[in-house]
């Protein structure tokens, strides 16, 4: 490019920045074409040297500036000034009328006057904030309070404005989705790359905006989707959309207004929504339904963590069939023993489905369900699989009903159950909710598992006893201003407390998969676990064979890791810790010191406990067994030493260390 002055070159930025975002937004906004893309390329490509020439010309709007800036080390935390809600769920027409019933007795005048309505998409809810025009911050959604800043991904997203014509502070709220079309590309790129499948559009969004590497949201060509004007706050919801469209925000363009003596023909909407929708560029689940006057909506108020004034349709669910390969039995952290049905694996609503809830003994019962039946599976409001019926027809011969009783003494011989009188589930007999979670703390926070200083016995029945904690995503909601309501702590404990827990939102993958409880799974299985799978997310996918297949990993543990992640309760408790900021990372140690060497301890030391000393060697990267093999690098001998297990030792020619060595050895 030949050399221009500056005055030319900044007249020439302004003009060629005008013609560029008036095509970004017919193309990615209005779906419409004013030019080829090989035009508006080369467009950007003369604005993008000109910038260089003159690099004082760059501002932060530029269309230059959506490329991906460098890889972040964390997200930040950022507190909404305003809560992003979660709507309500209705499934018919019965639970819609309910619903205006009961708003109608709280508003004045007794009536509604007029519905809003727009189509509920399937992504990542988050939200932009604007300062004078420019666009300066994107949230999650997180836990409504608090969501993580993920600007650098979201800068990358092509319909979204990075300057709009509106002064003072605006902040915009939607969904960041991917279009079908879109995910299909990607999906077919996997599968060619030999890579594994993205679940569905909505998954892969999500996971993109929270990659730390902004270059991964620039590749896959996400969509944001506005659904709520915050600021300014106009008199009405339609009024919003308009405002919404007006400063160049693409919408769903499904929304509608229904007057209250509309309501059979709002009905006749849905039915229409829920046959066309598939032939929809994105993903739906349903259709949201609020009152239009903002003032009437804003009065209301919330109830819970939703708001009075609207609730979401979803749609009839998705139904599949499939096979029961095995039923399960979780014991959740009340103590309720929850059957689970193992299916094999098959498509529901867009996501792979490999468990059911089965809910209770009753629920089973009145399904009759056994293993080895054919059965038609749904997904409950397009989210928690559910076995619908058993096609009797397709049962094999030799399928026997399923003994609930027998089925709990043979997964848990050592533990005792009982069925209250009027109750649909069995519980463990003799333990209470509180005993059970603070059980569960314990471990988490303990030396094998987490480490988190000043979670101690002590510590925990206080806080728990006090209702601070009523699970385990509660201890990462705990405030200094919180802990220092209890007789043991004051400010700087209190602090301290708050800091340690924060400091173990990124443990060790092992060390997580141990600090969940999983029945039969120790240190140990951790490891192995957390080496074969490198994620937590992989982990939950696993089945039966493919845990099986590990050496270490024998059918009863399978079963065990199984009934884990198949209960509905722990999936849901480990989203809550993602979203609180929990994630575990893999540690590769296969070139650590003691990498593929083995050890026993046996005995007393006196520079550790034998927990910790297990720890410091899986820490390098040794296994850690219970009994003496032909495979055991060395026995360490502390005082005491089992006689059985010495004289194993000297059988196999394997070497023993004493304490001093030990020491040496991890060092």
């Amino acid at each position: 490019m030949k050399t221009i002055s500056r005055e030319e070159a900044e007249k020439r930025v302004v003009k060629l920045r005008e013609v560029i975002n008036d095509y970004r937004y017919h193309y990615h906004v209005l779906d419409e074409s004013i030019m080829s893309e090989a035009a508006g390329d080369s467009l950007k490509h003369e604005l993008a040297q000109l910038e260089e020439m003159y690099p004082d010309l760059i501002t932060p709007d530029s269309p230059t500036q959506r490329v991906a800036g460098k890889p972040l080390d964390k997200f930040v935390k950022v507190r909404h000034e305003k809560r992003m809600i979660s709507l309500a769920d209705v499934f018919s027409e019965e639970e819609i009328r309910d619903w205006i019933t009961r708003n109608e007795k709280l508003i004045p005048g007794g009536k509604i006057q007029e519905f809003f309505t727009d189509i509920k998409m399937d992504g990542l809810a988050c939200a932009l904030k604007y300062k004078d025009g420019l666009f300066v911050q994107a949230v999650t959604r997180g836990d409504g309070m608090v969501g993580e800043d993920v600007t650098m991904n979201v800068r990358t997203i092509q319909n979204v404005p990075l300057r709009i014509r509106e002064p003072g502070d605006v902040e915009v709220r939607g969904e960041i989705i991917l279009f079908k079309k879109d995910f299909e590309e990607i999906q077919e790129k996997q599968r060619k790359m030999g890579e594994k499948e993205f679940a569905n559009p909505r998954n892969l969004a999500a996971g993109t905006i929270r990659q730390l590497d902004p270059k991964i949201a620039e590749s896959r060509n996400l969509k944001f989707m506005a659904y709520d004007l915050v600021k300014p706050n106009l008199p009405t919801h339609a009024q919003a959309y308009k405002k919404l469209r007006e400063m160049g925000f693409r919408t769903s363009n499904e929304d509608r207004i229904f007057k209250r003596e509309e309501l059979d023909r709002m009905f006749e909407y849905i039915r229409d929504l829920d046959e066309y929708r598939k032939s929809l560029k994105f993903n739906t689940d349903g259709m949201v339904i609020k009152i239009n006057d903002r003032s009437i909506y804003d009065e209301l108020g919330i109830i819970g963590k939703t708001p009075r004034g609207a609730v979401a349709f979803k749609f009839p669910a998705e139904e599949s069939t499939t096979k029961v390969r095995d039923i399960v039995i979780s014991i959740g952290r009340t103590g309720a023993a929850t059957p689970v049905a193992i299916l094999d694996p098959v498509e529901v609503a867009g996501s792979i489905v490999r468990h059911a809830s089965l809910h209770n003994a009753d629920e089973i019962a009145r399904l009759d369900v056994r293993i080895g039946d054919t059965v038609i599976v749904y997904k409950a409001g397009d989210i928690i699989p559910q076995v619908k019926e058993v096609l009797v027809g397709l049962r094999p011969d030799e399928a026997v009903p399923f003994d609930y009783e027998k089925a709990l003494s043979e997964q848990y011989p050592e533990l005792e159950f009982e069925r209250p009188t009027g109750e649909v589930v069995y519980r463990v007999k003799g333990e209470t909710t509180d005993f059970i979670l603070k059980r569960a703390i314990e471990y988490y926070a303990g030396k094998s598992a987490l480490d988190i200083e000043g979670l101690g016995e002590k510590n925990v029945a206080l806080i728990v006893d006090a209702a601070l904690v009523k699970n385990l995503p509660d201890l990462y909601r705990l405030t200094p201003e919180k802990i220092m309501q209890l007789e043991r702590f004051a400010e700087v404990s209190a602090q301290k407390l708050v800091n340690n827990l924060e400091k173990s939102k990124h443990p060790a993958l092992a060390k997580f998969i141990t600090a969940l409880g999983i029945r039969h799974v120790g240190s140990q299985t951790a490891v192995v676990l957390a080496n074969n799978f490198r994620s937590i997310e992989r982990l939950a996918e696993a089945e039966k064979e493919d845990l099986t297949a590990i050496p270490d990993i024998g059918e009863v543990v399978a079963e065990s890791i199984l009934a884990y992640f198949a209960d509905e309760d722990n999936l849901k408790m480990l989203h809550e810790l993602r979203m609180l900021g929990v994630e575990p990372v893999f540690e590769d140690l296969s070139k650590a010191k003691l990498a593929g060497k083995s050890y026993i301890i046996s005995g007393t030391l006196d520079s550790f406990g034998r927990e910790e000393a297990e720890n410091r060697l899986r820490d390098l990267g040794a296994t850690v067994t219970g009994s003496v093999t032909k495979t055991t690098t060395a026995l360490i001998v502390g005082e005491k030493p089992g006689a059985s297990k010495l004289e194993k030792a000297r059988k196999f020619g394997i070497p023993t260390i004493d304490e001093k060595q030990f020491l040496e050895l991890i060092r």
